[in-house]
């Protein structure tokens, strides 16, 4: 890929690559429909499955979708140039997101989560009528990991994201390809590749959520003495161990054995 650097284009390759293998996320026949919001992460994930579909041993279709949430000054015209230049099929969803968000949200309460939910909804819809079977999201290692901290620090639950899993409708398998991609890789690459990245243009667009952006700041504090936290941190979900945990359901069927 021209200005890109090799053995970067290269270690994101394999690292998708991996995460297919290791979940099983795409199957010959797949149609995946690649959510693309003008961030740096759907763009590149776009990029590598368009790349993998090229020399995969299974065949399976791609598209790209786009959900306008109707915030001002949303550049749609900038990422339908991109997705034309790509050469891929795909369809941009207008909606009235955020006219019912400005009716419906609570005074101090977040812009995100009422806009993820509406977004989710539009996405599911728009797969279904695309022919999809598979939904393909821009999550990648940190997302993960600080998903997890967020969520023990927090909620008191230990759980962050599935690579894979069944929408709420049921029909639809969500999938996270870039699950084992670095954050700082993607951002070189999107750099490197000058993806037109746009901002969703929400009014708190570009401010980090303030938890989030903490445990940004925690595991950059700690990668100073533990370089491979996130690695860790990221093997660590799939190396559960069950009975040296404290939930009660856990534990049922000892109590019955003993």
């Amino acid at each position: 890929m021209t200005g890109v650097n090799q053995r970067l284009w290269q270690r994101l390759r394999r690292d998708l690559g991996k995460a297919v293998g290791d979940f099983g996320l795409i199957r010959e026949g797949d149609r995946i429909a690649v959510g693309i919001s003008g961030g740096k992460d759907s763009y590149t994930l776009l990029l590598l499955l368009k790349e993998l579909r090229r020399r995969a041993p299974v065949a399976f279709q791609l598209c790209a979708v786009n959900i306008d949430s109707g915030y001002p000054g949303y550049r749609t015209d900038i990422i339908e140039g991109f997705l034309k230049e790509q050469q891929v099929e795909y369809r941009m969803v207008p909606t009235e997101h955020y006219a019912i968000i400005k009716d419906k949200r609570r005074p101090g309460s977040s812009y995100c989560s009422i806009c993820a939910r509406l977004k989710r909804g539009s996405l599911y819809s728009a797969v279904q009528e695309m022919g999809c079977n598979k939904l393909a999201l821009g999550h990648h290692r940190d997302d993960f990991v600080e998903t997890l901290l967020l969520n023990q620090f927090f909620v008191g639950s230990l759980k962050a994201m599935a690579a894979s899993m069944l929408a709420d409708n049921g029909l639809t398998s969500v999938i996270r390809p870039l699950v084992y991609a670095a954050e700082a890789d993607i951002i070189q690459f999107s750099q490197q590749a000058k993806l037109p990245v746009v901002c969703c243009r929400c009014p708190v667009c570009g401010a980090a959520d303030l938890r989030r952006r903490r445990m940004k700041e925690l595991l950059k504090e700690l990668e100073e003495e533990i370089p491979n936290i996130k690695s860790s941190l990221l093997t660590a979900l799939g190396n559960v161990h069950p009975r040296h945990l404290l939930d009660p359901s856990l534990v049922k069927d000892d109590k019955q054995c003993a």
